[in-house]
């Protein structure tokens, strides 16, 4: 019972299952190899359309803070400052990267935290210029804007000391306006001569104030619009692109890789057989009609016969050449059906079998003395001989 020989059922079963673990083991392996695929090309789509994004779109908004510096070598007993406050900005990050890009318009506009005091509401109207210099200190560009305090009655002022005395008590809130001055309505950067930093300047000596801060904001347009005001959407779009790219390609070269091609090569193959092969072939007709005018000498000097001999001779003579003739003539028209043959294969070959196919040159005549009766090198052609009488 141990020695039994197994039942055919369990064969079956057996290669089977040796079949369907192949076949799932194939699957597994082509979805593992599909997968990786797939996160492979969505991880280059997400990259190049985060580099496209870094590099196309310029910083929206920098906000830079002024500090204010002023002359202190006057007398200190008047409420004056020695000189006009000045402040001077750096447009680039870092000390490296520049703010500004080439050809966006910006909206450059200066923040002003000014405390409600008494000596700042009467101190009317002022004037706020700003220079923007490149390399080396030379100015590029000035503009000037005049500014002043929000005006605010007592009673109101009043009014909200009540209101918000809770507030400011605790320190939450503060009696102070921030004024927004726009310097540049639409600044662009020059190319040629790039902007490295500014200098503002406020035309009052009696100014107070908390702090002050240069805001550049970019003006999108376009594309550009697009890609700031719907992020989501554009990514989206943008990584689905670039998703459909890269798979369109990798589809292509595992066609090209697997299948041989999505065009196959064999026509053109064909083509270059075929035009290779009429030239093979008019080099033959070159070479045949070359060698005709050498048997046709020897045609006609068999046609010379000896002295008192019937004409009917020669004829029948060149019956038997035109009979001996006509198998080494055979070869020529067995060309044409080894042309086709060597097209499929190499052309060379063709010509190969054509010249070892074509009829052998008639030999050369040998001289001959007089009175040899037998004809030198196989010709057939008669020699008459010499009579005494």
């Amino acid at each position: 019972m141990v020695n039994d020989p197994p039942v055919p059922a369990m064969l079956w079963a057996q290669e089977v299952g040796h079949v369907l673990a192949g076949r799932a083991r194939k699957l597994l392996l082509q979805f593992g190899v599909f997968f990786c695929t797939i996160l492979l090309l969505l991880w280059v789509s997400v990259f190049l359309y985060g580099s496209f994004y870094y590099s196309y779109m310029p910083t929206v908004s920098h906000l830079s803070p002024v500090h204010f510096y002023y002359r202190t070598d006057c007398d200190p007993s008047t409420s004056l400052l020695c000189s006009f406050p000045v402040a001077n900005v750096s447009l680039a990050k870092s000390g490296r990267d520049r703010v500004l890009m080439y050809g966006q318009p910006y909206r450059v506009t200066l923040e002003l935290e000014l405390p409600e005091s008494p000596v700042n509401q009467g101190l009317g109207m002022f004037l706020v210029t700003i220079s923007c210099y490149t390399r080396g200190g030379r100015i590029i560009s000035t503009s000037s804007r005049s500014v002043m305090l929000h005006y605010r009655s007592d009673l109101l002022q009043m009014i909200d000391t009540l209101v918000f005395s809770s507030l400011l008590l605790f320190g939450f809130a503060e009696q102070k306006q921030l004024l927004e001055v726009e310097l540049y309505p639409e600044y662009r950067e020059n190319s040629y001569v790039p902007t490295t930093g500014a200098f503002i300047e406020v035309h009052s000596k009696r100014i107070q104030l908390y702090g002050a801060y240069l805001r550049i904001h970019a003006h999108f347009s376009g594309l550009r619009y697009l890609l700031y005001n719907f992020p989501m959407s554009c990514a989206f779009v943008g990584v689905a692109s670039n998703f459909t790219f890269l798979s369109v390609i990798v589809l292509f070269s595992y066609m090209q890789w697997v299948w041989g091609g999505i065009w196959p090569r064999h026509r053109f193959a064909l083509q270059v057989n075929i035009r290779k092969r009429d030239g093979s072939r008019k080099e033959v007709q070159g070479r045949i009609s070359a060698r005709q005018p050498g048997q046709e000498e020897s045609t006609q000097l068999s046609d010379i016969t000896e002295d008192g001999e019937s004409p009917e001779e020669p004829s029948g003579t060149e019956g038997q050449l035109s009979e001996e003739e006509k198998p080494d003539q055979q070869p020529l028209s067995g060309e044409e059906e080894l042309e086709p043959e060597a097209s499929d294969g190499s052309w060379e070959d063709a010509a190969l079998l054509t010249e070892a196919n074509l009829p052998a040159s008639a030999p050369a005549l040998a001289p001959e003395t007089l009175g040899s009766s037998e004809p030198s090198g196989g010709s057939l052609r008669q020699h008459p001989t010499c009579s005494s009488s």
